[in-house]
């Protein structure tokens, strides 16, 4: 296993890390963890070099303002001699977060539910532009440094899910250890995007990455165009080891977290893992998975950008998240899969449905990209919604 610095806490993590969101599970129920299972890919992970495993409140529970199972299965599983291989990450949920009272119960809870008296890595989860400030004036910071004062954790994080513009703001915004962002060679301009990675590599931030694979899509049915494109590359690698070293060669770069469900997948990114240098992909490696990139983009439904010009919308529908999940259907044949995200997104709040659209007009007027977008809402509503 290689190991490189979380930023410049100095801390050594494995560059690959153990995300525990998608756990093996019993008669497709996200809460009935297959415990021997996961029990024995965590054990394997840590006796091969795997250091760092996240998880998070609502990980693997029916509800997103309901502790799920992850915290507690994580506990169970580093019980022992385990629990000083490892590092911890978990995250407060602002959406459960009222005052700042509540910040120390949740943690209070977490710790319990880990069995364990500091939690190594804690993020505030999927920080944006409208939690973020209502979290400040709550007093966050002073939670977090009252935290990291006692003991009951290590580092300060967070987790971002919102536009490029936004993430910088939030960097700056406070004294970070380390940051969580969505990044693989699909999302360079998405989110936080490569400028964001920069941005906070360049503060002394350890940069944690999640969705490699964006979800495996990047690793499941491959279109036949993408994969003619790979098979011409000068050396042979899988899609899931192009998507991997892809992240690993950015210096900025501290570890990525893998969701694995499955013994083989462990094994098998773990030995992929080894070969994780920064700088170890030719330029015409890099060229390459730039071909691929296009080819994908080829594939979008909607011309979409995502800038947020077109938001807020009155009824608010999140435009750009609901054009996402379109689009990501459309290029990864993963209808399935964004149908389902897309109702996790509904009915945790963040966005109405494409069928709330009043036919308004105001996003169109907005939209510099000049996209249709009431005729594409009623399309999306019609693949999302029926």
């Amino acid at each position: 296993m290689l190991y490189r610095s979380l930023g410049r806490t100095g801390e050594k993590v494995s560059i690959l890390g153990f995300g525990c969101m998608r756990l093996p599970i019993i008669d497709g129920r996200p809460d009935q963890i297959d415990m021997p299972l996961a029990t024995d890919m965590v054990h394997y992970a840590i006796e091969h070099g795997v250091n760092y495993f996240d998880t998070a409140f609502s990980y693997h529970g029916s509800a997103y303002d309901k502790p799920g199972q992850s915290e507690v299965f994580l506990g169970e599983v580093l019980r022992g001699a385990y629990r000083d291989k490892a590092l911890i990450a978990t995250k407060l949920p602002p959406w459960v977060i009222k005052s700042r009272e509540d910040m120390d119960q949740v943690l209070a809870g977490q710790m319990e539910r880990l069995q364990t008296d500091r939690i190594d890595c804690y993020l505030i989860h999927a920080l944006n532009a409208e939690n973020w400030p209502k979290l400040v004036e709550l007093g966050v910071r002073d939670f977090l440094d009252a935290a990291k004062a006692d003991g009951r954790i290590r580092y300060a994080g967070f987790s971002y899910h919102d536009l490029p513009a936004v993430f910088a703001p939030i960097v700056d915004g406070y004294d970070w250890d380390f940051c969580q962002i969505q990044y693989n060679y699909m999302d360079v301009d998405f989110q936080a995007g490569a400028d964001g990675l920069a941005h906070a590599a360049g503060r002394g931030l350890g940069v944690v990455v999640m969705e490699p694979l964006r979800g495996g899509r990047l690793a499941g049915r491959i279109p036949t165009d993408v994969e003619t494109l790979w098979e011409t590359a000068q050396t042979k690698r899988t899609p899931v080891e192009w998507a991997l070293r892809f992240v690993w060669d950015d210096p900025g770069v501290s570890l990525l977290l893998s969701g694995m469900s499955a013994m083989q997948q462990v094994v098998d990114n773990i030995e992929i893992a080894s070969r994780g240098e920064a700088g170890s992909l030719t330029a015409e490696d890099l060229a390459l998975i730039g071909r691929v990139r296009d080819a994908y983009r080829e594939r979008t439904a909607v011309g979409c950008t995502g800038c947020g010009y077109c938001m807020p919308c009155p009824e608010n529908i999140d435009i750009p998240a609901v054009f996402e999940s379109i689009n990501s259907a459309a290029l990864y044949d993963s209808l399935d899969e964004e149908k389902f995200l897309y109702e996790m997104m509904v009915d945790g709040g963040r966005s109405a449905r494409a069928s709330a659209c009043v036919q308004c007009g105001q996003c169109e007027d907005a939209c510099p990209q000049k996209v249709p977008v009431i005729e594409e809402m009623a399309k999306a509503s019609r693949l999302l919604d029926e």
